[in-house]
């Protein structure tokens, strides 16, 4: 600066990332203890250098369910993530320490990764922002990978504001909107299913009349992202399970162990119905530039209990935070976590989906839903937070 140079959007602005981002001289661990002593890492991740020639300051890794297999952020070699609002709850995963850390007020913007819903789904649960950008329209050198399918880079932020200038830095496109009155749905069908009321509520009164928009066959949608996501999962994963299985997490050994044993013709079959289903979508997304549906089927479950209701019957967190989110990462589109303004309860956020390469249209309906006073992020109480933020917030 004192030489007159731009210092960048981004001058001085401490963030965090995911633990599964290369940082030149250290190991990428992607949650791990198989990974603790690996090599350090050459060179950044390509965001994070987006990001520093922006002019932001790296200043932490966050805390992450192994190998990014799960949405709970229940780690066993780190611990768990608790929610800024309830540190009883959840914060959601895989990203549920990059959520945590915005949503409690450490970091003003995060890193994650989204590969069924990794960032969104925190986000929902701790009451931030949340993108899932369209498929690979983040950089992805130097993340390690889960399921390439599916796998893309994600931030978090508080607001829309803060979200639009992230993803300009790391997307190097501009988030202007087209310009045009946007033309906004509701979607229907599983989507209005397995979700809280005041989510349904809020939905319809930002899309007033408009029509309800049903994705064809999205319960085999889901069905087919779990199958192609535990087969790549499994495949990245063969060598270290057949040499070292019990270094791994229980939790996520499991899981990569069925994907192992899933024989490739099924992946083949769900390949072949992706590419029918992304047929389909196109015809019914070609007359709407955002979709609303819920991001989570309920607020953040108890740590000691970390099972939520599906279909009337108890399921676990893990595996079923994500049952809104996976259709649309298995189309690939934009996605954009909102959180609905709650105060004094518990955080739940909507999504808003996009057309693929229309996240300039999700920013500014964002940001025109924040002016209104529907969403936006509301502090966690000083009740729930621990003793030693309270010094910080005070030293602040």
């Amino acid at each position: 600066m004192a030489a007159g140079a731009d210092p960048g959007p981004l001058a001085g602005v401490p963030y965090g990332v995911k633990d599964l981002f290369d940082i030149a001289g250290l190991p990428t661990t992607a949650g791990s203890t198989i990974y603790a002593e690996a090599p350090p890492a050459k060179a950044d991740a390509e965001a994070i250098a987006r990001l520093r020639n922006a002019g932001a300051i790296l200043v932490a890794t966050l805390n992450m369910d192994e190998f990014a297999y799960g949405f709970a952020t229940i780690n066993a070699r780190h611990g768990t993530t608790r929610n800024p609002h309830d540190q009883s709850r959840l914060a959601g995963g895989s990203s549920g320490g990059s959520a945590a850390a915005v949503a409690g007020g450490m970091l003003p913007f995060s890193l994650g990764s989204d590969t069924n819903g990794s960032v969104r789904v925190p986000a929902s649960l701790t009451g931030i922002y949340g993108l899932k950008p369209s498929h690979e329209g983040l950089p992805l050198t130097g993340v390690f990978p889960f399921a390439k399918s599916f796998d893309d880079v994600g931030p978090f932020t508080v607001s829309a504001g803060d979200m639009a200038l992230v993803w300009e830095v790391l997307s190097s496109r501009d988030a202007a909107p087209c310009g045009r009155p946007l033309r906004v749905a509701r979607l229907g069908g599983r989507f209005r299913e397995n979700a809280d009321p005041e989510q349904l509520a809020a939905i319809d009164v930002i899309a007033g009349g408009t029509p309800l928009v049903e994705f064809p066959d999205v319960g085999r949608a889901r069905s087919a992202a779990f199958l192609m996501t535990a087969f790549e999962g499994g495949s990245q994963h063969r060598d270290a399970l057949s040499e070292q299985a019990m270094a791994f997490d229980p939790a996520t050994r499991d899981r990569l162990l069925a994907g192992v044993l899933l024989p490739r013709g099924i992946y083949e079959e769900a390949s072949r119905f992706r590419r029918s289903f992304l047929r389909e979508l196109q015809k019914v997304m070609a007359d709407f530039d955002v979709l609303l549906a819920p991001t989570t089927p309920c607020t953040a479950p108890l740590i000691e209990d970390p099972r939520i209701l599906i279909d009337g019957a108890l399921s676990p967190a893990r595996a079923d935070l994500g049952i809104h989110t996976q259709p649309i990462t298995f189309a690939g589109l934009p996605s954009l976590s909102v959180p609905l303004r709650r105060e004094g309860r518990l955080p739940i956020g909507l999504q808003l989906i996009g057309k693929p390469g229309g996240e300039p249209d999700l920013m500014h309906f964002a940001a025109k839903l924040e002016d209104d006073g529907i969403t936006g992020f509301v502090v966690p109480s000083a009740a729930a937070m621990p003793a030693w933020f309270d010094m910080q917030w005070t030293a602040a």
